[in-house]
């Protein structure tokens, strides 16, 4: 049976191990471990932290930096010092729990004394003792909520547990002994108002299942307590008594109905909710629920209770079932370890029933729950062996909130924090775990201890382990993450920081006797120490003092005689900026042995310093202002290490650098040697100088730097002289040196940008001769192009403006063709916005914001023959046509001579089109004033004539030529005929210009458009002409031509129609015996 058994497995993933005596049988090196002999426990006294080292077998400071084999993995190991003095806290009784918070320590007296002490945490460590409170029987649980400050506790009396939260303790410190014991919910009179003030409140809180375990939620102070299958969440309630009192009340809220789950610990933060039990680990959000308006009675009336059960919650088993579990009682169940993350986590099959308590009003809040993550442990998962001791504990939620620059007062952060990022931790003897539960929910750090766990506790900057022998300090990487998620320019060129993947270590291995529980508020750590009956007798013996550096940092404990097994302590942690230099010290061992090694901590110094920038109370710190210098310190230094060493993240120089707020006159007094000719440079410090020099810092660096940095890159990568050479920076290097440089490369390795970047130095020398030759090199096309490869060649950044150079000067006068097509050639390849090239050509040209110079009108009619983006296209059009109309309206001449010609235009782009015939009649009969603007006038004309203007956009730029002469009236009549409107263009025609209208109707009016011809045309010439009979021959020979075109056209019958009944006969005869011969012919 016993064979069978071993094999057999059910569906649920189920697994049977025969149950085994101990751990030792299956665990050498537990075993190891509990026949070691302890150390002596440091006795009232503190030695130096580092000559602990030697006692927890660290090995000494040179080679501390190795890693510790544990569990099959390597742990980084640094000998750091990371706690400073310690002081017994003088307790009357022995502690059997305690918690802190906000400035004091409370610790419940083991189960014969029944009472809470509270002492005050002042600085350094020392404690004042408050006073004590009686408790209704021994404590069994107890946590301090900051919101409320309040205290619960699960307390126990004649084998039944209660509930109960303190409120107003701190009267006690004035001297009051007056207890106001009252049932949650209980309503206060008027009557007790002025007593309340003076008093402590104990609030009992009645549950239908025993507590077994609480938590209180840091931001809003609501209470969440774990009884069997069942979470009862309590809500903190201010109760408004009168103007001068408010007294603190609980409101049970909701019920979470689990089946078959008793939680072994919970921890409650911000709706997020982290249960354990022996080996499970599930994580819930209550999420708001959009209701309507028939919803609120359905979330005040809750939902139907769980499934029936039988027995106190355990399901009735069938007598087969029953049987096979006596047969197995040999045998421990193993569940298959699971773990599921986000969605997935839905599949854990572990069913919550939402139950709503609170009264319905209109702000009644309905939840739904979302499951973030369920993982399920085995016992033989550990590498130690099979161990029934195998258990999860300290599980927690650490918030960490907004630091941004949109909660600017520290008093509203007090009262009003955004939580930025959420993170849970737990923990198997052996290995514990840390998740991000955020936006997205996964681990990033896994703890791998090096002995058996007693109780964790997490901080945003460490995590603190004790076990049987040893307080260990880990580095965890909560800023890293919480950075992420405040910052989305981190893990960019802008800024970086350590990754969270980075390997965690153990900063300290600090060697205790027995320590028992553990808890940390601020820089202070509270440890239980305990020792067994055999460590007693080796405490007289003479120790070393263990923790602090000053003969006269440690209080003796009272009553030691007479309680001689245990200790109370408080460690301080030394401060931030003191761990920060102990850290970068240790670093520079590694500089030149291991680059791993020196980034790992130094970054690790950095993650020390972000994570105390991100506390909340960062903005009244003491230490603010040292803190804000330790992270640019931090930033350079890890700079100097991607510019240093050969790595693959190199690239992180530029971000730190930038963080750092260092010039690059200081990066490089800080990593390069003076007159050192054969220096080596890495990818590191050259991508943060290419980056630093083409990104248009304001930094001019000195002669002897740019000379220095002409070094570095002809030494490390000449490709890139000629680019950092037109950088704004090198603006005061050596023309010549320079120059020497680009010919030795040029040798190498030829180019267009290289060849510019030497006339442009020949400019700054004065050597024309020089300049000439350089740019007779390659054809004007060629050199065009060759300025798309560094445009900082034409223009440069000062101050924030962009500004012409030197060689664009140059060009102006001398070759400004070049320059446009230079220009063109940049906008082409997106080196340079339309209005920038429009504000550099007016810088160019030292023209006023509102004057457009004929240089850049050069440069959008030469865009207009390239550019194929409609958009441009449209506003490139607008431009030039409102220029045109500028100069006509306003007389205005060209200050230079334009570029290219009207022919020039219509032969190379399609958006000049041919001038039509009826547009150079109309021009012929103007006055000769407009022949001094032919050009102007005849793009304008050919634009209008193409079919690219959108000339609906255009109408109001026109507008000023609408009253003008020959000009005004062509442009009129070509946006009347882009518009559809013929009838409107003939009869501006008529008037002023017969016969351009004939011209007008041969070019315009065809097929379905010819009607117009004997519709509008004809008669409108008839009348014209019989108003003004034979004293206008134009318009006789107009209406000529308009009845012979007619005439070819229409059937005699319609034609004789058309006629005017007082014509004369001689006139139109013609006309009709043509119309009659053609339909004979036909």
């Amino acid at each position: 049976m016993a064979e069978h058994a071993r094999e057999c497995s059910y569906s649920n993933g189920a697994r049977l191990r025969p149950r085994r005596p101990s751990c030792q049988a299956t665990c050498p090196g537990a075993a190891a471990r509990c026949r070691r002999s302890r150390a002596p426990q440091p006795a009232g006294g503190g030695g130096s932290a580092r000559s602990a080292a030697a006692e927890v077998q660290a090995p000494p400071r040179e080679a501390s930096g190795a890693a510790l084999r544990c569990c099959g993995t390597m742990v980084q190991l640094y000998n750091l010092h990371p706690f400073g003095s310690q002081r017994v806290v003088p307790c009357k009784q022995e502690p059997a729990h305690f918690c802190c918070g906000q400035d004091v320590l409370f610790v419940a007296s083991t189960a014969a004394s029944c009472r809470v002490e509270v002492f005050a945490v002042r600085d350094q460590g020392r404690c004042e003792p408050l006073g004590s409170f009686a408790t209704l029987g021994p404590v069994l649980r107890m946590a301090h909520s900051s919101a409320g400050d309040y205290l619960v506790t699960i307390e126990e009396k004649s084998k039944a547990t209660f509930l109960r939260a303190y409120t107003n303790w701190r009267c006690m410190s004035a001297g009051s002994s007056r207890v106001c014991v009252r049932m949650v919910g209980h309503k206060m009179e008027e009557s007790y108002s002025e007593t309340l003030k003076e008093q402590m409140s104990v609030v009992e809180m009645p549950l239908s299942d025993p507590p077994l375990c609480i938590s209180c939620c840091p931001i809003n102070g609501d209470l969440l307590v774990g009884c069997k299958n069942k979470l009862v969440i309590f809500c903190l309630k201010y109760l408004v008594i009168n103007q001068n009192l408010t007294v603190l009340d609980f409101e049970r809220s909701l019920i979470l109905h689990i089946d078959n789950l008793i939680p072994a610990e919970v921890a409650f933060c911000a709706r997020h909710i982290a249960i354990t039990t022996e080996l499970d680990v599930l994580i819930l959000k209550l999420e708001l629920v959009q209701q309507s308006a028939d919803r609120t009675e359905q979330c005040a009336q809750g939902v139907s209770a769980p499934e029936k059960t039988v027995d106190g919650g355990v399901k009735d088993e069938s007598p087969s079932t029953h049987t096979l579990q006596l047969e197995l009682d040999e045998f421990i169940i193993c569940q298959k370890p699971v773990e599921l993350l986000g969605e997935e986590s839905k599949l854990c099959e572990i069913p919550i029933t939402l139950e709503s308590t609170e009264l319905p009003t209109e702000d009644t809040k309905c939840f739904q729950v979302r499951y973030l993550l369920f993982r399920r442990f085995t016992p033989d998962q550990s590498p130690f062996g099979f161990c029934e001791e195998t258990k999860l504990h300290s599980v927690q939620l650490l918030p960490v909130y907004q630091t941004g620059s949109s909660l600017t007062a520290y008093e509203e952060t007090e009262n009003k924090r955004e939580l930025l990022s959420l993170f849970c931790f737990f923990s198997l003897p052996h290995v514990g775990y840390l998740y991000s539960i955020g936006k997205v929910v996964e681990v990033i750090s896994t703890y791998q201890y090096s002995e058996k766990s007693e109780q964790a506790v997490l901080t945003p900057q460490f995590l603190h382990v004790i076990t049987s022998e040893n307080l260990q300090c880990f580095t965890v990487r909560c800023s890293a993450a919480a950075a992420r998620d405040e910052d989305p320019y981190i893990d960019t060129t802008v800024k970086a920081c350590p990754p969270v993947t980075l390997d965690v270590c153990t900063l300290r291995m600090q060697l205790f006797i027995g320590p028992r529980a553990i808890c940390h508020f601020k820089n202070h750590i509270i440890l239980l120490t305990k020792a067994d009956t055999e460590d007693i007798t080796e405490r007289r013996r003479p120790t070393r003092r263990m923790l602090s550096r000053k003969a006269d940092s440690i209080k003796s404990r009272t009553n030691s005689e007479s309680e001689p097994g245990w200790n109370l302590y408080i460690i301080n942690t030394v401060s931030t900026i003191q761990l920060y230099r102990e850290m970068v010290d240790y670093s520079r061992t590694y500089e030149n042995i291991k680059t791993e090694s020196c980034i790992h901590l130094l970054s690790e110094a950095h993650l020390l310093i972000r994570a105390a920038i991100m506390d909340p109370h960062f903005p009244k710190s003491d230490e603010k202002e040292e803190l804000l210098r330790a992270f640019r310190e931090s930033c350079a230094f890890l700079g100097d290490c991607y510019s240093r060493f050969d790595t693959k993240d190199y690239h992180l120089a530029l971000p730190y650098y930038r963080m750092s707020g260092l010039s690059m006159t200081e990066v490089l007094k800080r990593l390069v040697s003076e007159g050192d000719e054969i220096q080596t440079y890495e990818k590191g410090l050259i991508f943060y100088l290419t980056h630093s020099l083409n990104e248009d810092l304001n930094e001019e660096l000195s002669k002897e730097s740019g000379n220095k940095i002409l070094q570095i890159f002809y030494l490390a990568d000449p490709v890139q002289l000629p680019h950092i050479l037109c950088s704004p920076c090198m603006r005061n290097v050596c023309p010549l040196t320079a120059v020497k440089y680009l010919q030795k490369v040029e040798k190498m390795m030829p180019s267009v940008v290289l060849t510019l970047t030497k006339a442009f130095l020949a400019l700054k020398m004065g050597d024309l001769i020089m300049y000439e030759h350089e740019m007779d090199t390659y054809k004007e096309t060629m050199l065009a192009c060759g300025f798309t490869g560094q445009p900082q060649l034409l223009r440069q950044r000062k101050g924030g403006i962009f500004m012409p150079t030197e060689f664009a000067v140059h060009l102006k006068e001398m070759q400004p063709g070049l320059l446009v097509a230079a220009t063109v050639a940049l906008h082409e390849n997106s080196k340079i916005e339309l209005e920038e090239a429009d504000t550099f050509f007016k810088m160019l040209c030292s023209n006023s914001e509102n004057t457009v110079p004929q240089l850049l009108v050069d440069f959008w009619e030469a865009l207009l023959v390239v550019c194929s983006q409609e958009e441009i296209l449209q506003e490139l059009l607008l431009r030039v046509t409102s220029q045109y109309v500028w100069r006509i309206s306003k007389k205005q001449l060209p200050e230079t001579k334009p570029l290219k010609t009207t022919e020039d235009l219509i032969n190379s782009c399609n958006h000049f089109g041919l001038i039509f015939p009826w547009v150079t009649s109309i021009m012929s009969t103007g006055c000769s004033s407009d022949k001094d603007y032919h050009e102007d006038i005849s793009r304008l004309q050919s634009l209008l004539c193409s079919q690219s203007v959108n000339v609906a956009s255009a109408l109001p730029v026109l507008e000023p030529l609408a009253e003008a002469d020959s000009v005004g009236l062509s442009v009129r009549v070509l946006c009347s005929t882009r518009l559809g409107r013929y009838e409107e263009a003939l009869e501006q025609l008529l008037p002023r210009c017969p016969g351009a209208a004939v011209l007008y109707a041969q070019h315009e009016l065809k097929g379905d458009k010819q009607a117009l011809w004997w519709n509008k045309l004809l008669p409108e010439l008839c009348k014209r002409t019989r108003l003004m009979g034979n004293d206008c021959p134009v318009l006789i020979s107009a209406l000529k031509e308009t009845l012979s075109v007619v005439a070819m056209e229409l059937e005699l019958r319609d034609f004789v129609s058309l006629l005017p009944e007082d014509g004369t006969a001689a006139f139109f005869l013609p006309h009709v015996l043509h119309c009659s011969q053609r339909k004979l012919l036909t």
